[in-house]
């Protein structure tokens, strides 16, 4: 019954798309889209060199700086980047 979609179908849901959001505002969604789809990946890949770069045994609580690190929205974007300050460790082992 829902197996498949055709082109009669996927045009009905467009139209059916565009008469419910307005055509003005689907470029903005899109944009907004694409934007947190990059933030989404930037971060993804921040983590991993984060953690391929973490030491094997952390530093001692006294050897511990407050290293900051620039978060930024969209790789390129420094209109919107902030500077931030990385949380340390305060469990006792």
């Amino acid at each position: 019954m829902f197996g498949r979609l055709g082109a009669p179908e996927i045009i009905l849901i467009l139209v059916v798309i565009i008469l419910l959001f307005g055509a003005k505002k689907l470029p903005d969604m899109a944009r907004s889209l694409g934007k947190s789809a990059r933030i989404l990946k930037s971060e993804a890949k921040a983590m991993k060199e984060d953690k391929s770069s973490a030491p094997a045994d952390p530093p001692a609580s006294g050897e511990q700086s407050a290293a900051q690190r620039t978060i930024q929205a969209a790789p390129g974007d420094v209109t919107s980047s902030r500077p931030v300050t990385e949380p340390t460790d305060t469990t006792k082992r």
